[in-house]
């Protein structure tokens, strides 16, 4: 009798867990799929290096960052330029040879929630791996709100990134202009 009981409650607990799972997959889609537009201030740490700044994603696939330390990042949804305006330097890479493709395509980042494994070992986030060609991209989910946290990533180098955000705005006004790729030192 106690083995029965036992094995019910081992069945009831795997049902109540994948359920709760499916229901916050669920939760970050729904989100996802009213999202035009993301403002927010992030940090970003690659190796020991910390950058803080303000972002706008325009789905699908434009970015605008402009960091603290006079660099931006933009992205026209085929190239992704990385200028800093005191080193007077450009950087150029094709979009989708980036991390960044994956989570800058609203559609694609649905299909790979819908097909990945939730992890939720994470106290605050709902966590998605996504293989990217050569990159693994963990992508973070508020367990509150449900709402884009940020991303772990490789940079071209191989250096980790870090990309955590805050004060998350949806669907403010965009001015489309933000998303012109600058001209090139």
């Amino acid at each position: 009798m106690i083995k029965k009981i036992a094995l019910f409650f081992i069945i009831f607990c795997i049902i109540f867990i994948n359920n709760s799972y499916s229901s916050a997959k669920y939760e970050i889609i729904k989100k996802l799929e009213i999202i035009d537009n993301i403002s927010f201030k992030f940090t970003q740490k690659i190796s020991k290096k910390t950058e803080q700044g303000n972002c706008i994603i325009k789905y699908p696939k434009l970015i605008y960052c402009l960091y603290n330390n006079n660099k931006i990042m933009i992205s026209n949804g085929k190239f992704l330029t990385i200028k800093h305006k005191t080193k007077k330097q450009s950087y150029v890479y094709p979009l989708n040879k980036t991390p960044l493709f994956k989570i800058l395509d609203k559609n694609n980042l649905i299909y790979e929630i819908k097909n990945s494994k939730i992890n939720t070992n994470n106290k605050e986030s709902f966590e998605f791996l996504i293989k990217n060609k050569n990159n693994k991209i963990k992508i973070l989910f508020d367990k509150k709100t449900f709402n884009l946290k940020g991303w772990i990533t490789e940079d071209i180098y191989q250096n980790k990134i870090n990309f955590k955000i805050f004060n998350l705005q949806i669907n403010k006004k965009v001015d489309k202009n933000k998303f012109k790729l600058p001209e090139l030192d």
